[in-house]
Parts: structure tokens; C-alpha cells; sequence
């Protein structure tokens, strides 16, 4: 079948992308699924931060790939061997397709899947075929799902059945903002109720586990960014205390707002000295969690010393440390009965053929989380 979408040919095209134009919307073939795979008609896809990264080439990747990775649909057709999921079922993906058999997946750990990784890394399903091509040349997949699209091709292991009277553009949310903000609060810091909170980088991530904090009662609630638009958002969300991350004393305001530092600080702008900072506004005994994903080649420094002498932790979390079947229904579950209000993340909803202009917004850091609305 053919389907448009929104293709990347060339890394690191300069801005403003609405000139540039490093995403063309083209049309492309589309096999059916193959065993274990499900076609997919798309509704609605998040732009992301992740997406981004690819764009301006700090996280490369195989060329020409359709990208968008926070995605919702509804499945049309089923591959050889799909027997849970039927025409009609409403459908989130989960950027990390889960094989169920490797040690990570037995253990209970799907987000660090190890063919679930390579299979990213490549371009490809998690069967490792390329379903989209065009004048029979394979175009690559973006993280097993190529959301900016009409129709997806996509592995059952990348996909979660939801609830068919929740709206699409809400619903897109779950699959990246929400299971990594949220997820990074509950799963991967294991946070208690009534903690003193900390979020540095107020994007759609940011302010979901932002919204985690606020639902786990957490005092204070830092939140911290380089753009006042962005804390006064978090403001509008449950944040107690704002700073911006350009002022030279922003470390020791929180910590005296804090009471000498807060016990969970997530570090969410994919910048190494914002994980600096988040480290340095945790308290003793404290934890601080990275869940932002910077150029491979950036270091931190951190005191060693504190490290040990204060009995800190010091995690990363990717996929918020979830189980997309167990956790996406159970978030969807809390933004229903009001205690997880992720719909106050959608900023706007666009047109695939607006892609660049909001890839624009994005990166200016105007915009909290922007929704392709498909057919």
C-alpha cells in the first residue's frame, strides 16, 4: 500500500527547519505486516525532543528514516502469528519493542530489550525487516514505530492496547512523555509519597513527572528551566518554587528553598550541566535521576567524594524504567480519575504538513508538546 510521511535525508540541516526544511512529506510503499507485526492507521503523533535530536544530528542515525516515535492508532491489519490485538483495537506504541526472551526482558526490564536495541539502532523492526520503501530502496524506521505517517508497520512487541474512548492526540502522549516522565518518578526513583521533588528541563517529560510529584503529594516542588514561559506552566501545574537554570546562584536557591537540597532531582533537558545541576540540588542521601538523552560525546563532572561521604544515587532512566502493557493502562487509569493531568501537556495540535515550522517551536523551547493530528 502507499502511505505519506515525513522522511529525514540529511543530518544537521541548520535552522529555522520551516526554511530548511529537513523533513519532506513524500510518498512511500509500505508492505504488509509480517509475522509477529501489525499495520497500523496512524491518528496522532508527538514531536519530541528525541525526534529532534535526530533532526540536528546530536543522536545520528541510518539514513533516509521516517521519523516520530510517540504515536497512537488504530490497527488495520494483523501479521501471521497476532492473535491479542484485532481491526478496530485503538493502539499505543512504545518507542522500545520488548522480545520477552532476553535477560533484560525476563528480568523485568523490557526498556533495556537487547535486540530491542539493536533493532533500533539499525533502523529496522524488531524482526529486523525494513517495511516502508520507496523506488525499492529500504527507508529505515525510527525506533520501531515512524510515527509521522499515515499508515506504520509495526512489531506487536512495540504496541499496547488502550482504551478506544480515549482521544487520539491524548492518548500519543502515553507512549514517550508520559511512560518516561512518570515512569521516572515511579518506577526508576521508586519515589514515596510526600518527597521533596526537583525537575530540571520543563519539556512534555519534564513536566509529566512534574505531574508525578504533584500526584505523590511531593513538598516542595522544584521546577527549573531556561525559559520563563516553561516555569510559568510549571506553576500552573503544582510547582511550589521556580528557578531559572541561566542564574549563577540557581543551585543554592534551591537548596535553601529545599532545606539543603531536595531528595529526588530528575534531570530531563538532555544536557550535561543540567545534570550537573540536578546533582548538585540533591541533598544527602538523596537521589538524582537522568532521563534526558544528550550527544553521546558529553561528560559530566561530579564530586566523587560526595558520592560515597553522602550515600547518594545517581540513575539513568530510559523508557521510564517501564513495563509498557502493565504501566500505560495504569497512567491512563490516573489521568482518568484526575490525578495524572497529562492532556495540560498538548500545547497544539498540527498538520503533518506543518512538521518543520513545529520542529521550529520545539527547539526555541516555546512549546510543551505539539500533536500531529492524522486523518
Amino acid at each position: 500500500m502507499k502511505t505519506k510521511a515525513a522522511v529525514l535525508r540529511e543530518l544537521g540541516r541548520p535552522g529555522p527547519y520551516a526554511e530548511s526544511r529537513p523533513l519532506v512529506i513524500e510518498e512511500f510503499d509500505l508492505a504488509s505486516p509480517g509475522p509477529g507485526e501489525v499495520l497500523v492507521r496512524v491518528r496522532a503523533a508527538g514531536l519530541c525532543h528525541s525526534d529532534l535530536s535526530v533532526i540536528d544530528g546530536n543522536r545520528p542515525r541510518p539514513l533516509p528514516m521516517v521519523l516520530g516515535h510517540e504515536m497512537a492508532g488504530i490497527v488495520e491489519e494483523v501479521g501471521h502469528g497476532v492473535t491479542d490485538l484485532q481491526r478496530g483495537d485503538h493502539v499505543v506504541a512504545s518507542f522500545v519493542p520488548s522480545c520477552g526472551v532476553c535477560g533484560p526482558c525476563v528480568a523485568g526490564r523490557p526498556a533495556l530489550c537487547e535486540p530491542g536495541l539493536a533493532s533500533n539502532t539499525a533502523g529496522t523492526l524488531l524482526s529486523g525487516a525494513r517495511r516502508l520503501c520507496q523506488h525499492g530502496e529500504p527507508v529505515n524506521h525510527h525506533l520501531g514505530v515512524s510515527g509521522f505517517a499515515e499508515w506504520s508497520t509495526v512489531s506487536r512487541r512495540s504496541l499496547v492496547r488502550v482504551d478506544p474512548t480515549l482521544p487520539f492526540a491524548e492518548a500519543a502522549l502515553f507512549g514517550c512523555a508520559v511512560i518516561t516522565g512518570v515512569g521516572a518518578v515511579v518506577n526508576t526513583a521508586a519515589m514515596p509519597k510526600h518527597s521533596s521533588l526537583a525537575v530540571i528541563g520543563l519539556g512534555g517529560v519534564g513536566l509529566a513527572a512534574l505531574l508525578a510529584g504533584r500526584m505523590f503529594d511531593a513538598s516542595p516542588i522544584v521546577a527549573i528551566d531556561l525559559h520563563e514561559a516553561k516555569l510559568a506552566k510549571a506553576r500552573e501545574l503544582g510547582a511550589t518554587h521556580t528557578f531559572n537554570a541561566a542564574d549563577s546562584d540557581c543551585a543554592d536557591r534551591v537548596r535553601e528553598a529545599s532545606g539543603g537540597g531536595v531528595a529526588y532531582a530528575f534531570e530531563m533537558a538532555g544536557s550535561a550541566r543540567a545534570l550537573e545541576l540536578a546533582y548538585r540540588v540533591t541533598r544527602r542521601g538523596g537521589t538524582t535521576v537522568s532521563a534526558g538523552l544528550p550527544h553521546p560525546q558529553q561528560q559530566v563532572s561530579l564530586s566523587h567524594v560526595s558520592l560515597v561521604a553522602e550515600e547518594r544515587t545517581l540513575k539513568g532512566s530510559y523508557l521510564g524504567s517501564c513495563v509498557p502493557e502493565r504501566d500505560i493502562p495504569q497512567y491512563i487509569e490516573w489521568y482518568r480519575a484526575g490525578r495524572l493531568p497529562v492532556d495540560r501537556l498538548l500545547s497544539e495540535r498540527i498538520r503533518l504538513d506543518d512538521i518543520n515550522g513545529a520542529f521550529d517551536r520545539l527547539a526555541a523551547g516555546v512549546s510543551i508538546r505539539q500533536v500531529i493530528e492524522i486523518g
